[in-house]
């Protein structure tokens, strides 16, 4: 079998990134969000999304594949909170295919995204997800990321008001 290998991302990519991240999104926040929230997500719009982040390099979008397939991908670059340091990095999104969920993909992305932020002088790493999400907390947390519990806010997706929750790392 092959390995995993991780790659930075091409606009010949956007496409399957597009399809793993609403794949992933309808998967892994059912129950989270409606079903016709899901449903109408779209490949399109988000591989729009993903053509022009990868154009501008805002974030640094690394891809997971064996045999060119994408199996997942990776968003990071420097936080977007506010007030902090130019040392923090941020994992803007992190997402498998549902299909190689438990393969070692997303740890494969993850040490992606440290080399990376560390190669940028990131000494710091944070990254926001649902409060409900539990595979996803579950993960980032075996990664070594601990909750930041002061940092809870509530968002609102499609009618949907979520508690998202900031994790945070060391990276030296």
């Amino acid at each position: 079998m092959s390995s995993i290998q991780v790659r930075p991302a091409t606009l010949r990519d956007a496409k399957a990134i597009a399809e793993v991240h609403v794949a992933a999104w309808q998967d892994a926040y059912k129950g989270l969000l409606p079903d016709a929230t899901l449903d109408a997500l779209s490949v399109q719009k988000r591989q729009a999304f993903w053509r022009e982040a990868i154009d501008l390099c805002e974030p640094q979008v690394m891809v997971a594949h064996i045999d060119n397939e994408l199996m997942g991908f990776v968003g990071f670059d420097r936080s977007r909170d506010k007030g902090t340091p130019s040392t923090t990095g941020e994992i803007w999104a992190l997402y498998a295919n549902p299909v190689h969920w438990d393969k070692g993909v997303g740890l494969a992305l993850w040490d992606a995204a440290r080399d990376g932020l560390q190669e940028e002088g990131c000494t710091k790493v944070t990254l926001w997800t649902y409060l409900r999400n539990e595979r996803a907390l579950r993960f980032f947390e075996l990664a070594g990321f601990k909750r930041d519990m002061g940092s809870t806010k509530t968002t609102e997706v499609s009618g949907t008001r979520l508690e998202e929750l900031r994790l945070q790392r060391s990276l030296v």
